[in-house]
């Protein structure tokens, strides 16, 4: 199975609102406003294709970005720069094929060799235990927990060395 990876299209978006619902509550709810507020604004947000199919999505910010979500803020407070991914699904069906460590590569290799960190967040309440391990097997590491959602939802805040030591 070959995959392809491309700058979304507006034919895109039906799919990758379906396939964003599909990974509630790991991800959060976004209409076709904020999918298209998205396009506009995010420095990445790339498709995994297989046979013209979507596989897989990853939407990632820079610093500097009007972008009022929590966990973006949070790393905005506590980073001069970052490459902040804000959500990666990839389809039941094409899961543990590579898709998305490939985006995550992807989106490093887009950004400049200056930008020190690869930040995002992953649910620990409810809890994303794979979503855990995939992140610990890519060398993140565990630098804040924040509550949002009101409380009802608790995120482990990652980050991962873009530069060798």
């Amino acid at each position: 199975m070959t995959f392809e990876i491309s700058d979304i299209t507006a034919a895109d978006l039906p799919a990758l609102l379906e396939l964003n619902e599909s990974e509630v509550p790991h991800l959060g709810r976004v209409d076709l406003a904020q999918m298209q507020w998205f396009v506009a604004n995010a420095a990445y947000f790339r498709v995994a294709k297989s046979a013209g199919a979507i596989a897989a999505f990853l939407i990632g910010m820079r610093p500097g970005t009007d972008y009022q979500s929590l966990n973006y803020r949070w790393f905005c407070n506590h980073y001069q720069d970052f490459a902040y991914i804000d959500r990666v699904a990839v389809a039941a069906e094409f899961r543990r094929k590579g898709l998305a460590s490939s985006l995550y590569e992807d989106f490093a290799a887009s950004v400049p060799d200056s930008v020190p960190f690869m930040t995002c967040e992953v649910n620990i309440k409810p809890p994303n235990a794979d979503s855990m391990r995939f992140h610990s097997m890519l060398g993140f590491e565990h630098v804040g927990t924040q509550l949002t959602e009101h409380g009802t939802k608790e995120v482990a805040l990652l980050a991962k060395p873009l530069q060798p030591d």
